[in-house]
């Protein structure tokens, strides 16, 4: 995507649209992008600021530095020691650039972060451009697409050899574990979060954590939502299961559900608002007798961060153009008792969508041995 300068353009333009001054950007996926490295987000402030006009400067902290000349910076830099703190670092960086206004990304930079600014110079006007600053993510370059379909590949592999060796009597944790363990091994870099993996009366929890004290049984909704992350994306899948049989409510909200989420890719091309998709996919579930089971909105953005604009929700009269991606994980919830959510990654095209999971939707009910049994 050229050099690191064309890389920054985007943000002297995004200033120059907001009225201000400069633009400031710290570690995580706007800062990530446009450097093309990853750096932490950690207890020492970090802080790219680019300029409406004139040059880029940045303020790095000192063991950071051999790494950041990595980067082809050009601009100021201004480093620290731990030993000494910062606040000299936020003082001389401030006297030279000379601005008056900031936006800054309203999500990721922490409060420390901006008072250090607000030390450094009280007169500063601070703003949250986060929409703006986050706007250049949202539709997806070539490479990007490419590491999105590479991560969703890996997780599909993975959930497959997961499945495959399902047993009744696993515990929820140990279900968790084969999973990350085959992310790994199928290449993933790093997990995109951590794994939603829940059973029975866990899986009508929409963001339940794996249990160590439930052993999965037969008739049981097993609700898996995990992604690979592959060369700084994400993939975010869900699928849900049942063990052994299904009940007859089981199928019917499976279908429910399954419904909802082919109701979502057929009203998606680019021109439609993420309100439209999320009033199409929530209307199929309002319509149904498990009306009362709506938890969640229809999906949000995916690629650098597992949760990014746009936001498909109601409400929201963002129109999709051409390259996004969003999920489509449309769920229902019988607090209680059980869930459903199947979740697809699609990509946004000028005359419909590209389905980038492939893993299958139709309702499965998965054979399970038990797992005493499985040594046999």
């Amino acid at each position: 995507m050229g050099s690191l300068g064309q890389r920054l353009n985007p943000y002297t333009k995004i200033a120059r649209n907001l009225g201000v001054d400069a633009v400031g950007l710290v570690p995580g996926p706007n800062f990530t992008r446009a450097v093309r490295r990853p750096f932490m987000s950690h207890e020492r402030p970090f802080l790219l600021v680019i300029q409406a006009d004139g040059p880029p400067a940045a303020l790095v902290p000192n063991l950071e530095l051999r790494s950041w000349d990595l980067v082809g910076f050009e601009g100021a830099v201004f480093d620290w020691r731990d030993q000494d703190g910062y606040d000299a670092a936020f003082d001389a960086l401030l006297v030279h650039l000379q601005i008056k206004s900031l936006a800054v990304e309203g999500q990721i930079m922490r409060v420390f972060v901006h008072h250090a600014l607000k030390r450094a110079q009280p007169d500063l006007e601070i703003i949250d451009g986060e929409a703006a600053i986050s706007g250049p993510r949202v539709i997806k370059t070539d490479d990007d697409i490419r590491a999105l379909r590479a991560a969703i590949a890996i997780s599909e592999r993975a959930l497959a050899r997961v499945l495959n060796d399902v047993c009744l009597g696993q515990t929820e944790k140990e279900i968790e574990q084969a999973l990350i363990q085959a992310l790994f091994a199928e290449g993933a870099d790093g997990q995109a979060f951590s794994p939603i993996v829940a059973a029975g009366d866990g899986s009508a929890r929409p963001h339940a954590k794996a249990r160590a004290d439930y052993a999965v049984k037969a008739g049981d909704a097993l609700l898996l939502d995990f992604g690979a992350r592959k060369d700084g994306f994400c993939a975010d899948i869900t699928r849900t299961v049942f063990l052994d049989h299904v009940s007859d409510e089981g199928r019917q909200v499976y279908d429910t559900v399954l419904r909802a989420n082919r109701k979502g890719l057929e009203v998606t091309r680019a021109g439609v608002t993420a309100h439209a998709i999320d009033d199409a996919v929530i209307g199929v579930l309002e319509s149904s007798p498990y009306a009362d089971r709506i938890r969640t909105k229809t999906g949000h953005g995916l690629g650098r961060d597992v949760h990014e604009a746009p936001y498909i929700m109601r409400g929201n009269h963002v129109v999709l153009e051409a390259g996004t991606v969003f999920t489509n994980e449309p769920g229902l919830y019988k607090i209680g008792d059980f869930g459903v959510r199947i979740e697809d990654d699609v990509l946004v095209t000028a005359d419909g969508c590209d389905v980038l999971t492939t893993f299958p939707t139709d309702l499965q009910v998965l054979p399970c041995r038990n797992s005493s049994s499985r040594a046999s």
